[in-house]
């Protein structure tokens, strides 16, 4: 990436915290740290992949920026603005500018009232265009998502589940936001529809200029969308870089055991031992010493469980390790090791 172009979203030692409560009075007794220390920086019209495992904090990332969560410490900024901490008045500000698209698109929709119905709601309370222009505004959204001006009529109930993302998709672009947060997005349709909205993801940023992050846990849905990938494991970020480079040659032993697991379709590569790891995720309210992921790595050290590694840089190539295993050196250390 440009040296010289500013970072759209940056998040600088981002924290998300959520209290572990117990008691009749609910006292506080712990701490569940969904994200613990992560920063970030998401280009204007780029699409960051942001995978992991289920419970990794990839969704409170999300969350947390647009404010859904309470930050507990860093800072978030927003076209060089500092959101991190606005109430949900100052918040009213950013959201026409930074939009969140969810897992589930039947619950982000009112089953009473139809698509008209919500969008004008949107359209009228900010003011997007004068009212006599609403009607028409609608039936330009309803193209630009692959869908006729008819069903503006329907209600939620009356789509089919790639329909009503569809729908969600048009509700967020609706206030023209400039950011979209794609949390699992794709992550409930079948195969075909996936494909489908991915290219209505594409499409939509070329002729908007979004910029996207794409929450997954799709190794081949963010290798198709993203240019850049950033695996996270128990709230860290344990490895950064271009799409490419990232399946070409990943370091962390965390990524390579997840693409490991991955159906390369390269039958060059379908001969190369997988990497099978031992146990389950930790816990998030008592994470490992060291590096998060040194019990169940299978190239672990003893200093891997006293220190935690940082995420540095080799050119756009950034890795939380300290040893940065490469994929030539897989097949002798695995015998050795597993």
């Amino acid at each position: 990436m440009n040296e010289s172009i500013q970072p759209q979203l940056r998040l600088k030692d981002v924290k998300t915290y959520y209290p572990i409560r117990k008691g009749v009075f609910s006292r506080i007794v712990g701490q569940v740290k969904a994200v613990d220390g992560v920063s970030l920086s998401i280009y204007p019209q780029e699409t960051l992949g942001l995978v992991g495992e289920s419970g990794c904090g990839k969704s409170s990332i999300g969350r947390t920026i647009i404010g859904l969560e309470e930050i507990t410490a860093g800072q978030v900024f927003f076209d060089g603005e500092n959101i991190a901490g606005y109430s949900h008045a100052q918040m009213r500000s950013v959201w026409p500018r930074i939009q969140m698209i969810f897992q589930d698109p039947y619950a982000s929709l009112n089953p009473r009232r139809t698509v008209e119905s919500m969008m004008t709601e949107i359209l009228s309370i900010h003011q997007v265009v004068a009212r006599n222009e609403i009607e028409d505004e609608i039936d330009r959204i309803l193209d630009l998502i692959g869908l006729p001006p008819e069903v503006k009529y329907r209600f939620p109930h009356e789509f089919s589940g790639g329909q009503r993302q569809r729908i969600s998709i048009a509700k967020a672009i609706t206030l023209r936001p400039r950011f979209l947060i794609c949390d699992e997005a794709t992550s409930s349709l079948d195969v075909s529809i996936q494909a489908q909205i991915l290219g209505l993801f594409k499409d939509l940023q070329q002729k908007l200029g979004l910029t996207y992050l794409f929450i997954s846990h799709g190794l081949g849905v963010v290798r198709y969308i993203s240019d850049r990938i950033a695996v996270m494991y128990l709230g860290k970020i344990l490895e950064l870089a271009p799409r490419a480079d990232m399946f070409k040659e990943p370091r962390h032993p965390y990524t390579q055991a997840l693409l490991s697991a991955y159906p390369d379709p390269d039958p060059r590569q379908r001969g190369r031992k997988k990497i099978l790891l031992s146990g389950s995720v930790p816990s998030a309210a008592n994470p490992p010493p060291g590096c998060r992921f040194h019990p169940r790595c299978p190239f672990r050290e003893a200093e891997c469980a006293i220190d935690e590694p940082a995420l540095t840089s080799d050119g756009a190539h950034w890795t939380a390790c300290h040893f940065k295993i490469g994929r030539s050196d897989w097949d002798h250390l695995l015998g050795e090791n597993v």
